[in-house]
């Protein structure tokens, strides 16, 4: 058997490896709810959240995929942080997005 077997493959869209998709029940959250934590936090699905944090004294919504490790969220590296005026930026474009959205679809 040779030494440098190449794992297989996750289906996992995360960059941090296996995720499990059998969750316990109290872990789980509802999608676009808002979760207890130390910063603003809505789950979009799944462990994709929205956060409100604040980073080297600069506020900034961060949309990012998270990864459980020893029972805690920590973020993985898929994602974008915008600063606020790009957050509102994006919230302009909203109508136009869907507009095109439902032009595609």
């Amino acid at each position: 058997m040779p030494k440098n077997k190449k794992q297989e493959s996750s289906s996992s869209d995360s960059d941090e490896g296996p995720v499990d998709r059998n969750q316990p029940a109290e872990k789980k959250a509802k999608m676009g709810s808002r979760t207890e934590d130390k910063e603003p936090t809505w789950v979009l699905q799944g462990k994709k959240l929205v956060k409100v944090r604040t980073f080297k004294g600069k506020v900034y919504v961060d949309v990012r995929e998270f990864y459980e490790k020893n029972g805690d969220l920590l973020p993985g590296k898929k994602g974008i942080s915008l600063t606020p005026e790009q957050w509102r930026k994006l919230l302009s474009l909203g109508n136009e997005i869907n507009e095109t959205i439902s032009s595609l679809g």
